[in-house]
């Protein structure tokens, strides 16, 4: 692993055409690589656009299983051509069901652990409950040739105990490939929010995050959202340090020292002075 590690997060505009959408993030993946990029993100389910805003089986039909999984082997091939490691979010149809997964294919082209979305949202625009079981994989942490990252999808980002559990993982910088936009029943503009959550779990784990959001306008058959993109780049005190705009495709970048992000985190402290005995009412119902 090396000590400095150059980061990405694409910021994408989906379309009906799955072809087009791969083909776009291919080329914004290779814009990343000759930018000097040693891993990037890609936008949760960056294949298609966000079905979620509809309850509506046909779309069961876009799950693939993992294995012979045409979407992630072309990103294998791309990582392994570029010599980077990209995090790839898609549809999954296994055996016990469906689910909004992830992998890292690490630079050499390998397929590393599949990582099944934990917190499964449920409200107007945001149906996942009705396309994806919890996941069962747990949290996940990936050894890879620049940096330990930790993973989680979209709504995992809202919880504190995911960042916190990435942490005590080994992680060294998390990344939460994300679909977030416009709330069609309460009309909120949740930007601000999202972004200081995220900020929040930088600061108080003294680890970068890295977040990578869609962007436009993408019409359902029960509502329209609008994907406020502002995809952004954390620090490890939690100060963002890239941000994309609201409304355009972009691809952002950010390069930590590892090796002084983990002197920082290891003068304060806030790991080593935990006390776990005192934390048992977080995991009560």
């Amino acid at each position: 692993m090396h000590a400095k590690v150059k980061v990405s997060a694409i910021q994408m505009r989906m379309s009906e055409d799955k072809n087009s959408n791969v083909k776009k993030a291919e080329q914004l993946v290779k814009k990343a690589a000759a930018e000097g990029a040693n891993i990037i993100l890609l936008p949760e389910l960056f294949q298609t656009l966000y079905f979620c805003k509809d309850i509506d089986e046909k779309y069961f039909e876009w799950a693939q299983p993992l294995k012979n999984n045409e979407l992630i082997q072309h990103f294998a091939a791309l990582a392994k051509e570029y010599h980077v490691v990209i995090l790839v979010s898609y549809f999954e149809k296994a055996e016990k069901g469906y689910f909004n997964s992830l992998v890292v294919v690490d630079a050499d082209g390998s397929v590393m652990d599949n990582y099944r979305k934990t917190h499964i949202p449920d409200g107007p625009g945001y149906e996942e409950k009705f396309y994806f079981a919890p996941g069962d994989t747990g949290f996940k942490v990936y050894e890879t040739a620049y940096a330990k990252i930790g993973v989680g999808i979209c709504w995992d980002q809202w919880f504190c105990e995911t960042a916190r559990a990435l942490t005590l993982m080994g992680a060294e910088i998390i990344f939460y490939p994300t679909a977030i936009g416009s709330e069609p029943e309460i009309h909120l503009d949740s930007k601000e929010h999202w972004q200081r959550v995220q900020m929040g779990h930088a600061a108080t784990n003294t680890v970068p995050v890295v977040a990578a959001n869609r962007t436009g306008k993408e019409r359902g058959e029960s509502c329209e959202l609008t994907f406020y993109g502002s995809s952004f780049i954390t620090d490890y005190t939690g100060k963002i340090i890239a941000e994309a705009p609201r409304d355009k495709e972009a691809v952002i970048y950010a390069e930590f020292d590892l090796d002084e992000n983990a002197k920082q985190r290891e003068y304060w402290g806030l790991l080593k002075d935990r006390r776990s005995d005192m934390y048992a009412k977080i995991c009560q119902e």
